[in-house]
């Protein structure tokens, strides 16, 4: 027997797996848009463009990187991930990816969430 999923676990693999039935076409032939997925902690926040397909990241950004950090004051708030959302835009745009699914994981569509979602989107990413 395995273990048992964690709360956060469910949610995470519950969003998924709608994302995956979105993402299917009315033929039944799979689309090739890459998921944008984010990851939220306390310090910072984390963004990336997947192609699951293919099984590899097209384009990442954080609060970490330097030429962030030295533009905003912290990684936990809405500035910082609306940042982090026109960063993850920019480079996915220039890795020729245009339209992408959002990922929100288990986080609710609130608060920073949505504001990297507003970035990505000001950024030029269509979802």
């Amino acid at each position: 027997m395995g273990k048992a999923l964690t709360s956060a676990q469910r949610r995470s693999y519950r969003t998924r797996n709608k994302l995956r039935r979105v993402n299917i076409d009315r033929v039944g032939v799979r689309e090739t848009r890459p998921r944008l997925s984010i990851f939220r902690s306390g310090k910072q926040i984390y963004a990336q463009v997947i192609d699951d397909i293919k099984g590899v990241t097209v384009a990442a950004a954080s609060t970490l990187e330097a030429e962030l950090k030295e533009k905003l004051k912290t990684g936990a708030n809405a500035e910082a991930a609306a940042e982090v959302g026109k960063l993850v835009a920019e480079r996915a745009k220039k890795a020729g990816v245009e339209k992408v699914v959002f990922d929100r994981g288990r986080f609710l569509y609130h608060g920073r969430v949505k504001a990297l979602a507003d970035g990505a989107r000001e950024g030029g990413l269509q979802f």
